[in-house]
């Protein structure tokens, strides 16, 4: 008899490898949320591509799903592999090929409870600020403690967003941040 290893995805609790993140943004900032659920820290919309079936269905899912918003169009920005834990178990390498895309859309925010806490509109002096503090905490100035009581970006959002020029940070620093991944 051979044993079966389930389907990658959300039902099951298994990773995909597969994830989107979409950035919503209006003349207020850039919209990021502290994570209700690890890994702790600031982010945009992000989620697993799973049963969505396309990166660009999954972003329309997870944008209702963890802000209440309606997706009218989506404009893609990256596509890349980025050796990011999840808290989801996993066969195969640590990571996930992400698809960053940039939406717009319609309809009043309205965050999920479940997955969000402290939804804000941030401008880049502040998103930035988080990044210099998620670099301290990458470099060990701040405890996992500290970092999780109070944190700021998430880390493997630190390169998407130095890659589109939304924060700069010292390639040391991202380096670093990517060990904490």
């Amino acid at each position: 008899m051979t044993a079966t290893v389930p389907a990658p995805g959300g039902e099951n609790g298994y990773c995909d490898h597969t994830s989107v993140g979409v950035l919503v943004s209006c003349p207020d900032g850039l919209l990021v949320f502290e994570r209700a659920t690890p890994p702790a820290g600031f982010a945009p919309v992000a989620g697993h591509v799973d049963q969505h079936g396309s990166p660009a269905q999954a972003a329309h899912a997870e944008v209702t799903e963890e802000v209440g918003l309606t997706v009218t169009h989506l404009h893609p920005l990256l596509n890349t592999w980025r050796p990011n834990h999840c808290r989801r178990a996993h066969t195969g390498p640590v990571g996930h090929h992400w698809w960053i895309l940039l939406a717009e859309d319609s309809g009043s925010l309205c965050p999920s409870r479940r997955e969000v806490r402290a939804p804000q509109w941030i401008r880049p002096a502040q998103l930035q600020w988080y990044a210099l503090r998620t670099a301290a905490y990458a470099h060990g100035h701040l405890s996992k403690q500290e970092f999780e009581r109070e944190p700021s970006l998430e880390p493997v959002w630190c390169r998407f967003l130095h890659s589109l020029e939304l924060i700069t940070l010292p390639s040391v620093d991202l380096d670093r941040i990517d060990v904490v991944l």
